[in-house]
């Protein structure tokens, strides 16, 4: 299990009112989905597409820093450091809930 996994994990308490399905695109550390449209989130490790509202592109350490607070979320999207595909306002929930 990887440390981004971890705090993936971590997080889903934090997801119940999300309502929707995230794909968390890491490169080569994986892709991860996280379906918090239930108040139970789930996190599982997915190869291909899926129904997600919204992408996430983001290194496995940026994901680590942005969880910790260490980067900004707004500098990180502006820097190209995070890339967002699909549902800009899923994203915003997404980040106020796991930053």
């Amino acid at each position: 299990m990887s440390d981004a996994e971890d705090r993936l994990r971590e997080a889903l308490p934090r997801l119940g009112r999300l309502g929707a399905v995230v794909r968390f695109d890491l490169g080569s550390d994986g892709m991860w989905v996280v379906d918090a449209r239930s108040s139970a989130p789930v996190l599982a490790q997915v190869d291909g597409d899926d129904d997600a509202a919204c992408t996430i592109k983001i290194s496995a350490d940026n994901l680590i820093r942005l969880m910790d607070g260490s980067l900004d979320p707004m500098l990180g999207y502006t820097l190209g450091k995070i890339k967002v595909s699909g549902s800009k306002g899923v994203a915003m929930k997404l980040v106020s809930a796991i930053a």
